[in-house]
Order: structure tokens, then sequence, then C-alpha cells
């Protein structure tokens, strides 16, 4: 079941490349009948194709990920139909009962078979179907989301690997999962026209996320890529020992607001090293960009290879931003800038404030919902 880049074209009715369907963002869980309601889960979004002995993983971006997740093969196989393509997600639980572990999913694209082959054993994955788009001869694009759902049901053999998603008309149920469970790894609720057919690349679904408002401290900026203003705000909070911890980025500016902030910051640079919580950071940088290490690009725990430099700044200036989810300490998804708070202090900006779900079993939810 390890399919070779020798291996024949897929013998399908529907074959890649093909894009999956997309969803828009919307603040709320739409009303009315018409519609049927999914969590949105937190990990890669996902489409098998399987052709008898030939199975293979693409992702959103039409890239193979079938190397990455071989633990996932064998239970594939098991599950769907001999000939066939699904729509899903591949996620990995964390194992401890928290929910989804999406930095643990991030870790296993990895170049060296080595790793890949050890990691499937510490953080295996499992794989989320929601949409069946052909079944032997037929595709089944053309077909309402109704009945690909019950074509999905009658087709899949779930195991303890490869699940079906919950999905209901009821918007009731739809509002439960996403205030009960989103500790269980929902990063939503995908709200999907029951008559509606699947139309590859275009956003006709709707996406319903959790959007929470916090505080941080900004000690310092990035110059935007093409070197032309801010093209992001680091942001920072305090844990109970005063210690302040990066938390993320705020970015999306646009053009004019990048030379705007540009026009704010820069002059807050001057002896901004003067009792700054990041100073042994800022002079690591400093000593990097005089004597690089040949072979050793900058970097950080979380970005390895990638530019972290900032420009440090006088601390004093807090950011209101909203997140989705707070994972290891760190904002995932969605960072937004929404206004410079000059009534509030950077002591103020402590990880306390944040209202974030309690996590719940990812297995949990699949029983419960």
């Amino acid at each position: 079941m390890h399919p070779m880049e020798s291996d024949p074209p897929f013998d399908l009715p529907v074959r890649p490349p093909l894009q999956p369907m997309l969803a828009k963002l919307q603040r709320s869980i739409p009303e009315g009948d018409g519609w049927l309601f999914e969590p949105k889960w937190d990990g890669f979004r996902c489409i098998v194709f399987r052709d008898g002995d030939h199975l293979e993983l693409i992702s959103r971006k039409l890239r193979p990920l079938t190397r990455y997740f071989p633990e996932l093969l064998g239970p594939l196989a098991a599950a769907l139909p001999e000939r066939c393509v699904v729509d899903g997600e591949i996620v990995v639980p964390d194992g401890r009962g928290h929910g989804l572990d999406f930095d643990a999913l991030l870790q296993r694209i990895h170049p060296a078979k080595s790793r890949v082959d050890r990691l499937a054993k510490a953080t295996p994955a499992a794989f989320v179907a929601f949409d069946l788009l052909a079944t032997g001869e037929q595709s089944l694009l053309a077909d309402t989301m109704a009945e690909r759902r019950r074509a999905l049901v009658e087709a899949l053999t779930p195991n303890d690997v490869v699940r079906l998603t919950p999905a209901s008309t009821s918007r009731e149920v739809a509002e439960d999962w996403f205030d009960r469970f989103e500790g269980a790894g929902l990063d939503g609720i995908i709200a999907k026209p029951i008559d509606g057919v699947y139309e590859p690349g275009k956003r006709t679904l709707i996406k319903v996320k959790h959007q929470r408002v916090a505080l941080c401290a900004v000690p310092g900026y990035r110059i935007h890529k093409d070197g032309n203003g801010v093209g992001s705000l680091l942001l920072g909070l305090y844990d109970d020992d005063g210690e302040m911890h990066s938390v993320g980025v705020a970015a999306s500016f646009s053009v004019k607001r990048r030379t705007e902030l540009l026009a704010e910051l820069a002059p807050l640079s001057g002896g901004a090293l003067d009792d700054h919580p990041w100073q042994q950071w800022a002079q690591w940088q400093d000593e990097q960009a005089r004597s690089p290490s040949p072979g050793q690009p900058g970097g950080s725990r979380w970005s390895v290879g990638k530019d972290m430099s900032f420009v440090p700044i006088e601390m004093g200036r807090v950011a209101e931003v909203t997140f989705g989810q707070l994972e290891g300490g760190r904002f995932r998804h969605g960072v937004t800038f929404v206004r410079w708070r000059p009534d509030r202090t950077p002591a103020e900006c402590r990880y306390d404030q944040l209202d974030v779900a309690a996590p719940i079993d990812f297995f949990e939810f699949l029983r419960d919902a």
C-alpha cells in the first residue's frame, strides 16, 4: 500500500489535481433550513484518492502528503471502498485528552524518512472523512451534499484511525458543538448547503470560527518583506513570574497602514534595549548580524531557518487584538490588530486575561457528538 512514483495514473472518474471546495468566513452560524453543519477540524485538509492498491493523500495546495503519514495507509485501505475519492482532514490527537495538537501535526512534515517513521509512532495521525467525491465508476461532484453524505455513510467503514465527521441539519446542535467542544480541536463550524454540488476551488461553504480579544504588549516590530513599512507587530504576554513570552504577531496591514505604523514606531527604537524584556534576544540577533555562522540561519524554536529578527521599541505600547485559539502558549490562526490601547500598560497584558477553551478529548467529542 506504499505507492511508487512509477505507478500509473489513477483510473478514477475524479482524478488529481483536484482543489478542495472552500469556505468563506462569516461571523455567525447561518439560520434557516437547507444547511448541513459539521465541525471545522484543526488539521491538514486532505483529499484521498484510492484506486485498488494505489492510494495517495493530496493537500489543499495540491502537494503530496502520503509519505509523511505512513500510519494512515493501512487504516484508510481498511475503511475505504476499493475505488473512491474522499475529502477530509488529517489531525493529530495529542494523546493526553487535550484535543488536537497542531504543533505536532506541523512537525510531521519532515524530509528525513527516519524522522517520519519515528513521529508516525510517537504522534500518530487520524483521518476525519467528511465528503465522498467519487466511488467506483461514478463521480459524485454533481450530486447534492445530502446525497454525498448518504453515500459517504454507506461507503465508509470507520475504525480507530479513520473517522466519520459528525454532521447535523440542526442549528441548535451546531451551536452546542461550537460552544462545548472547542477544546476537542474544533476550529469552528462549517455550514454546507444541503442542495449544493461539489465545486472544486470555490468558496461556496461558510465557516464560523471562534474569536476572542486580548490585550498584548508590543515589544517590537518586523519590517515588511518588501522593505517598506511595518510587516508585523510582535505580541507578548506576561506569565505569573513576570516573564514576557512571545505569543505571535499581528500582520496583514495595508500598504498605507504599514507606512503609518513605521512612522509611529521607528522613533521608539532609540534606547529601546534599556530594561527591555527581550534584551538578550535583540543582542543575540545583533551578534548574528555582525558575525553570522556559515550554514546557521537565524531562527527560533517556532520557525526553524526563518529570519526572526525584529526592531525592539521602548516598552509602553499595548495592542488590542483578536485571535482564534491559544495553543502551547501562543496564538493560532487569524490574529488581527484592532486598535492601540493607550489606557493600558504592558504589565497588564497577562495570560490570565484570556478566556480559552478547556481541553476535551478528541475521541470523546466523536463519541458524544
